[in-house]
């Protein structure tokens, strides 16, 4: 299949799935602002309907791996592009992002986003930014639900470096709820950018969890490591190399 071919595939699926968006957002839009049940589910729908048109459209088979957390934890991930937010909140019960706090004024997304009980962050103030996630968190935790934070802050290119906030530690010393991390491979065929998608295996991996009361610096070196460490197998299974990058 020719190069241009992808990028015509790509670029049409891409259409087709932000205008997916639109009409099923403001189709149940009614419902979503009355029902955080109806929000989840026109959600819910959306997930499984790009992932199922991104391996008809452009060829991405996404799977999911290890155990999925159905209870109350905090799914710590590595976050590679669009695709993954997909597959991790398909795979989940009830997902609940941290999110940038401009992505609330986003028509439709903002709607649905406050509706599943996502936390927006202002990341420019970084300490008053975690007091009041911490806050924010803990006020939502009053329903049963999986927090999805990632504590690199954004989406990061395959073989990219880019440190982990301790916001996630603070997280997890603040609900005492066991963390699981998420290591994926997704940006390998999504990337972060652009409109190319390329064909292939898409994985998010649920790791072991992480138990409460691991000690600040510790938790961290850990979650570290479990992530990239999976991160780059997955990647090197699909045939992308990594350390190359750099």
């Amino acid at each position: 299949m020719s190069h241009a071919f992808q990028w015509l595939r790509s670029l049409i699926f891409m259409i087709v799935i932000y205008l997916w968006m639109a009409v099923l957002g403001l189709v149940f839009a009614p419902y979503a602002l009355f029902s955080k049940r109806g929000a989840l589910w026109a959600c819910k729908t959306y997930a499984r309907t790009t992932i199922w048109l991104a391996r008809w459209m452009v060829g991405i088979r996404g799977e999911i791996r290890g155990t999925v957390p159905t209870g109350e934890v905090m799914v710590a991930a590595k976050h590679q592009s669009f695709f993954d937010i997909m597959l991790i909140f398909d795979a989940v019960p009830h997902g609940k992002f941290i999110m940038k706090r401009e992505l609330l004024w986003t028509p439709i997304i903002g709607i649905y986003a406050k509706r599943l009980g996502c936390i927006p962050v202002n990341r420019g103030k970084k300490g008053a930014a975690i007091a009041k996630m911490v806050k924010d968190v803990a006020k939502e935790f009053s329903e049963p639900g999986q927090l999805v934070i990632y504590p690199q802050g954004t989406r990061v290119a395959p073989g990219a470096a880019k440190p982990y906030k301790v916001g996630t530690a603070v997280l997890y010393e603040g609900l005492q709820n066991p963390c699981v991390p998420v290591a994926t491979n997704a940006g390998v065929f999504w990337p972060r950018t652009g409109i190319l998608r390329k064909p292939g295996h898409a994985i998010v991996e649920f790791l072991d969890p992480i138990e409460p009361g691991v000690e600040r610096n510790t938790f961290m070196t850990r979650l570290e490591d479990m992530v990239e460490t999976r991160s780059n197998a997955l990647m090197r299974e699909v045939g992308f190399d990594p350390d190359a990058v750099h």
